[in-house]
């Protein structure tokens, strides 16, 4: 397991949602979203923190296909690979976002309640299924974008 903090992003419509982890890549905590499109504002939570990587979900079907969210997934991650100086991972996001609701939902928030939470809920979820397959295979999932 390599060791270093690393920011995942969920990017949506209106918001970035945001997860962070310890040093030592165990939990994955949700932070504040971001106002999407927003690439300064990532750079400062990535500069913050000294992010290892930067993960973006990639919101694939479940038939494994790449649909037209997984084009702008891929957009947001290239941007976001030029605008910082750090690697940055797209790993597979499926049902991030039901587990996500579905944990704040067990917390007691209806959906409206947790509108602002759910994208950074959701960052929290895909970084930290990538820090559970990197801590049991040794290796971390997806794919890595080379520089452009």
């Amino acid at each position: 397991m390599r060791k270093g903090r690393r920011v995942s992003l969920d990017p949506g419509s209106v918001r970035i949602g945001v997860a962070v982890c310890d040093i030592d890549g165990i939990l994955a905590s949700p932070r504040p979203a971001l106002s999407a499109g927003d690439l300064e504002a990532v750079g400062v939570v990535v500069e913050e923190i000294e992010s290892l990587e930067i993960i973006v979900g990639l919101p694939v079907g479940l038939d494994g296909v790449e649909g037209h969210a997984a084009l702008r997934a891929r957009d947001f991650a290239t941007q976001v690979r030029r605008a910082t100086s750090v690697p940055v991972r797209l790993v597979d996001e499926r049902l991030s976002t039901v587990q996500a609701q579905r944990g704040l939902h067990d917390q007691g928030r209806s959906v409206r309640q947790s509108r602002a939470m759910i994208d950074s809920a959701s960052a929290a979820v895909v970084l930290q299924y990538a820090l559970d397959v990197e801590r049991s295979t040794g290796d971390p999932p997806g794919e890595v974008l080379e520089d452009q």
